[in-house]
């Protein structure tokens, strides 16, 4: 039916036709862009004094509002266990090794991979007291409960988990894993991550703190296009421990900064952890402790760095004390040395 059919059945009933609002025109579109400009641009001198509020710190200083953040390993590698644990901690307003939570905070865990009786495990054990602002979305759960599928590919499903987040007060979202919830999305194709980051960046306005789990690929890096990591305010890499394999119950990994926007290397050190939970202990013991410069040289070593001038890059080094490193190494027996070439012994 035509308007023009609508108006006069309208007269003929005695009722007046409802007005249609007409979308802006480009000129109407200009001009009210050109008023928000003219409200927001600013001098260099007022810049210093715009009073928008700072992002504040979440944990210790290289975790704050509003950031993106990364944290990628191999399958298997404890990268489940580590999320879990800041995120439970950032709950409690408790720590994460030598970094306090600056208050306790409303958090969101988006599980897209585990069993949802593997997740209430995992949260049972590593509570630490009783946290009103700890959350879960479990993929298992929503399936049970209304028999959708959890797809955050879609830019309806993420304006709806970006609402649900305002509406609860949410001031993290932990996204477990980038494979698991965004399918369709081709891993490689850096353009393809144009239907996520839209998302991120309105997260990112609204002070909601996004952390992706996400697999490492077989060359040791994060599975995918680095165009993600461009965003990102700090980058979280899990490797295996020396000693990883002799672990029955839990995870033993080395976790460390590969991008830290908010922190130095001394503030924010490798860490080996050590995740243990036997069916005897209602919690997990959970322990860590700071790696020596000797450690982290060998360390990368064993993640397949061979030449000096590469390991002295990723360790802010000169190639001179990456040298005095491996010296230490050789005479303890566990390093060797083909030409330029860096080996563990047993290995090369």
């Amino acid at each position: 039916m035509s308007s023009i059919d609508l108006a006069i059945l309208a007269e003929e009933v005695g009722q007046a036709v409802p007005a249609v609002a007409e979308p802006p025109s480009p000129a109407d579109l200009r001009s009210e862009w050109l008023g928000h400009f003219a409200k927001a641009t600013c001098s260099a001198a007022d810049l210093a004094q715009l009073s928008v509020p700072p992002r504040e710190p979440i944990l210790g200083e290289w975790f704050r509002q509003g950031d993106l953040g990364f944290i990628y390993g191999p399958r298997g590698s404890g990268k489940t266990w580590l999320a879990m644990h800041l995120a439970r901690q950032c709950a409690e307003g408790g720590q994460v090794a030598d970094w306090k939570a600056h208050k306790p905070r409303r958090v969101l865990y988006v599980d897209g991979e585990m069993p949802l009786d593997g997740i209430r495990e995992r949260d049972a054990a590593l509570s630490g007291s009783s946290a009103e602002g700890m959350f879960y979305l479990q993929h298992e759960a929503l399936f049970h409960l209304t028999g959708k599928v959890l797809n955050l590919t879609s830019s309806a499903v993420q304006t709806a988990l970006l609402e649900t987040c305002q509406r609860n007060g949410m001031e993290l979202i932990f996204l477990d894993n980038l494979s698991c919830l965004f399918s369709g999305i081709k891993e490689n194709d850096a353009d393809a991550w144009e239907l996520v980051l839209p998302w991120l960046l309105d997260l990112r306005r609204n002070r909601i703190a996004a952390v992706f789990i996400a697999h490492a690929g077989r060359n040791g890096l994060m599975r995918g296009t680095s165009r993600r990591e461009d965003a990102a305010f700090w980058v979280m890499q899990l490797t295996e421990a020396n000693d990883a394999a002799e672990v029955q119950n839990g995870a033993k990994f080395v976790c460390r900064f590969v991008k830290n926007r908010n922190a130095t290397e001394q503030e924010c050190p490798p860490l080996e952890w050590h995740f243990c939970k036997t069916k005897d202990e209602p919690h997990a013991r959970v322990s860590w402790k700071k790696l020596s410069t000797l450690q982290v040289f060998r360390q990368w070593v064993q993640d397949g760095l061979t030449g000096a001038s590469d390991i002295a890059g990723e360790m802010s080094l000169s190639k001179g004390q990456v040298s005095k490193l491996a010296k230490q190494g050789m005479a303890a027996g566990w390093l060797i040395k083909d030409g330029r070439e860096y080996a563990l012994a047993g290995q090369a």
